[in-house]
């Protein structure tokens, strides 16, 4: 029997080993990580992350041949094959800070595979790493390995959240890379053979180690650069009276180009998209390609300018002042239909807020309000520290309330901000809600999904990223 570990038991982690236990029942998978209550969670009725579908798999196989654990070294020492989908981090001091991939984890996962190993394995990068990093990896695990043969092979997840389940059942690609020696091959041959059991062959693209390390980072670039594009285009819309929507159905007709990511927002989030655009500026400022990094750079730039641009619109249009002003949140998870909050542009609107003074109330229907309250104290990039190495709980910000329904965060409120495009904010009674707001009341719609002519029929001042602008915002400028 063929067993497989994955090291981390994360987002990437428990849904992929998830699947690839149900369609390979022959197959014995066991998820491992360190922190010892995420792995009671995984063995719970509660899973540590809500995405649709995934309840039902892990019911299915959990007990029978997907288990989760905190005895990783057992795992380990046992598997054939074993993935490590742990954090990647990006460094915040030293060599490359602010845009370096953070490699500990990574490194002391590999030692101590090298440790517990007694017989041959097969090692999977299964995070999104840097280029080069398997090298790395092959180098710690060779010099420490005892006589056992190591192969890397990279395996990079394309997974969106919302819908990873769906994206492992039916993938667009799997992606496999691998050394072009004949044991590489052995090795990538192994890993197709798994997805196989599911996956149609002409999905399976095999390639060397530093293309599929690539790859990955290269698609989430080109992801993120057309969110900045369309956002770009957006700040373009408002100044001349277009409408970003129609603009954007227009670009998206051409085939060349399709519909895909052409929806103006306040900004991208996620875990991956900004760490893996500075992690390709930093690899290419390595390589000596000042210019191709500047080009990348520029996505980031525009994505941090058009939070700027959203909260300048809101603190101008409420005569220049938000300071103690009660401002609902609607939305706080970086997309709809997943509780993860890791760069959301929430965090940047609401700090610009605070940092006027405005009172905040949160409504999400999937975050916490530790979550929440945690993610408003932290420096950035420690959310991709693992749970027990991020700063302690902070004392609760004043500032800041979380509440239980879109009702309650907007009673009395001045202004309404959306910030995630879940499906019930597009049916609220906003007339209830008007009735109960301070007046002028705003709503701020960073997601395009309200019906502007009729908000504005019923009382509020609209503003929506890329439409023509209301009267009474035509004579506040959004630019600091």
């Amino acid at each position: 029997m063929v067993k497989i570990c994955c090291i981390g038991a994360g987002y990437v982690g428990g849904p992929t080993m998830a699947v690839i236990a149900l369609k390979c029942p022959e197959i014995q998978v066991a998820v491992v990580d360190i922190s010892v209550p995420r792995i009671s969670a995984w063995n719970s009725d509660t899973l540590p992350i809500y995405e649709p579908g995934l309840d039902e798999v892990v019911k299915k196989c959990r007990g029978k041949n997907l288990f989760f654990s905190s005895d990783v070294e057992k795992h380990v020492s046992e598997a054939d094959i074993v993935f490590v989908s742990v954090n990647t981090p990006t460094k915040t001091q030293g060599l490359g800070a602010g845009k370096a991939a953070d490699l500990t984890y990574w490194e002391s996962a590999a030692r101590m595979i090298a440790d517990v190993s007694k017989s041959n394995k097969i090692v999977v990068e299964k995070s999104t790493v840097p280029v080069k990093t398997a090298e790395a990896i092959e180098k710690i695990l060779t010099h420490n390995s005892k006589g056992i043969n190591f192969q890397i092979l990279s395996n990079p997840e394309f997974l969106a959240e919302g819908t990873a389940i769906q994206d492992l059942f039916e993938p667009d690609r799997v992606l496999i890379g691998g050394r072009e020696t004949p044991e590489g091959q052995k090795a990538i041959k192994a890993l197709r053979d798994v997805y196989a059991h599911w996956v149609p062959m002409d999905r399976i693209i095999c390639t060397n180690l530093w293309s599929a390390e690539l790859s990955k980072l290269a698609a989430n670039a080109f992801l993120a650069q057309r969110i900045s594009s369309v956002n770009a285009m957006s700040a373009l819309c408002e100044a001349t009276g277009a409408d970003v929507s129609q603009v954007s159905h227009a670009v998206g007709k051409d085939t060349r180009i399709g519909p895909k990511f052409l929806n103006a927002s306040v900004g991208f989030g996620g875990s991956c998209f900004q760490k893996d655009i500075l992690n390709l500026v930093y690899i290419c400022e390595c390589n000596g390609l000042p210019e191709v990094a500047n080009y990348w750079k520029q996505v980031i730039k525009v994505n941090d300018y058009q939070k700027t641009r959203f909260v300048n619109r809101i603190v101008s249009s409420m005569f220049n002042t938000v300071s103690g002003k009660k401002i609902a949140i609607l939305g706080f998870a970086f997309k709809k239909d997943t509780g993860d909050t890791r760069e959301t542009p929430a965090i940047d609107v609401c700090k610009g807020l605070l940092g006027d003074k405005a009172m905040l109330s949160i409504y999400d229907p999937q975050v916490s309000e530790e979550q929440i309250q945690r993610d408003l104290s932290m420096n950035k990039f420690d959310w991709d520290h693992p749970v027990h190495l991020q700063p302690t709980s902070p004392s609760s910000m004043k500032q800041v309330s979380v509440v239980w329904d879109a009702y309650a965060a907007t009673k009395n409120a001045h202004g309404i901000c959306i910030l995630t495009e879940w499906d019930e904010f597009k049916t609220l009674d906003y007339q209830k809600i008007y009735d109960n707001m301070q007046k002028p009341a705003f709503v701020f719609d960073g997601r395009n999904i309200v019906d502007v002519a009729k908000l504005r029929e019923i009382g509020f001042i609209v503003y929506s990223i890329g439409k023509p602008l209301d009267e009474w915002l035509k004579d506040m400028p959004a630019v600091a």
